[in-house]
This record gives structure tokens, sequence and C-alpha cells, in this order.
């Protein structure tokens, strides 16, 4: 099954994810299909950058996204 989710980077207490397309039988670090966006929790506001057309490309070959990405999206209105 293929996931989407988010995929820690940065550094100690600068926390940045990318948005990414996985294959679910690796761990959340391992192999990465496609990087989609990115989001930035320690800004004020937050910063969210997703590419819609690569997300609905992936959600439309049966990827699945993450409850964290899903309530991401839903406080930016975007599904």
């Amino acid at each position: 099954m293929i996931a989407i989710r988010l995929k820690k980077m940065g550094r100690k207490h600068i926390q940045q994810y990318r948005v990414v397309v996985e294959d679910s039988r690796y761990t959340a670090g391992g192999r990465v299909l496609d990087v989609i966006g990115h989001f930035s929790p320690k800004t004020d506001p937050y910063i969210l950058k997703i590419d819609l057309e690569k997300l609905k490309q992936w959600v439309g070959k049966g990827a699945q996204m993450s409850s964290r990405i899903k309530s991401l999206l839903k406080l930016q209105k975007i599904s």
C-alpha cells in the first residue's frame, strides 16, 4: 500500500517535515517515491505547501493519507 505522510527533516528544536509518498511496507524514514510538499510547524503561522495536482494524482492511484495530513488539509480547508 502507498501512504502519504510526513517525513521529519531539519535539526534539533527546528522541526521541518516533507510531505512524501512512500510504500507503507518500509519505515517512515525509508524509500520515498515522491515529495509533494513541506510543512514547518515552528513558524507563526505554520507553513504548509502541497502540490495539489500531485496529491490528487497519488490519491487517484490509491495512496492513503495519514491522519495528520488529513487534519492539516482540513485546517487549510483544502479537502
